[in-house]
């Protein structure tokens, strides 16, 4: 039987990992290790100051004490599979979207970039949400989700090495096509907040910035992810892990 590791960065009773469980319990052997506790945006951290272990929750699902998606993929694959590891890593579902440069930030993308950096396929998704509900709809991330496990592991993983999957899920709609998308380039600001506890101490919250974003000049014949959830499309981005800007060699080359 195919063999499917799981994690997120929302923690280990988020409703979307139990709503991924679930998608996929019939489909393949899950492993669940998921952080103790919530993660988001903590990009692609490892913990490097402070041991961590494996507190088990229900048979193959595990919290890892204090310790990020990147830990829980990183110590789970070489702690808990042989020679044979899993056939896919799945990072989410994550309560928010992920797109544009948001990625970069992104726990879920970080869980899915330290299994392709192990050589295992892998694929994040993220529910984009209203926050100011408590309960979502995971009925088309759960369907988007099967749908593309079950072609992968009836063939092969479309993407080449240390490439992931990255899948945003619109709301309020319980069907949708999949497109094929770039990451959108995000607009960002300053949405710190000032407060003051009873003793006078200052501290800050940092907010949520709205949606908001452009299309990349030099994929105006492509649709971004931003521009695909916008029209209601499920968003398939693959996205590599080599950053290096090739366009902009030369012109390094020639300012040194």
């Amino acid at each position: 039987m195919k063999k499917i590791l799981i994690t997120n960065d929302d923690g280990y009773e988020a409703e979307g990992l139990l709503s991924l469980i679930d998608a996929l319990k019939d489909v393949a052997q899950l492993t669940i290790v998921a952080p103790a506790t919530e993660k988001s945006a903590c990009g692609h951290s490892l913990t490097l100051t402070r041991p961590m272990r494996f507190v088990s929750v229900d048979d193959d699902f595990y919290k890892l004490d204090d310790g990020t998606p990147s830990d829980c993929i990183y110590l789970s694959l070489h702690s808990m599979f042989d020679e044979q590891k899993p056939d896919l890593v799945i990072s989410g579902i994550n309560r928010g979207s992920n797109m544009g440069e948001d990625i970069t930030y992104s726990g879920t993308a970080a869980g899915a970039m330290e299994a392709v950096l192990q050589g295992v396929p892998a694929i994040a998704i993220s529910q984009v949400v209203d926050f100011t509900q408590s309960r979502h709809d995971y009925t088309l991330a759960k369907k988007t989700i099967r749908t593309l496990v079950e072609k992968i592991l009836a063939g092969e993983f479309p993407l080449p090495e240390r490439e992931f999957l990255n899948v945003n899920i619109p709301p309020d709609t319980a069907e949708a096509e999949m497109r094929v998308t770039y990451a959108g380039y995000r607009y960002y600001g300053n949405d710190a907040h000032l407060h003051r506890n009873p003793r006078g101490e200052e501290h800050y919250w940092l907010g949520l910035h709205p949606l908001e974003f452009k299309p990349r000049e030099s994929k105006a014949h492509l649709l971004s992810d931003f521009e695909a959830i916008e029209q209601g499309h499920v968003s398939l981005t693959p996205v590599h892990l080599d950053l290096s800007a090739y366009h902009t060699l030369q012109r390094l080359e020639q300012w040194l």
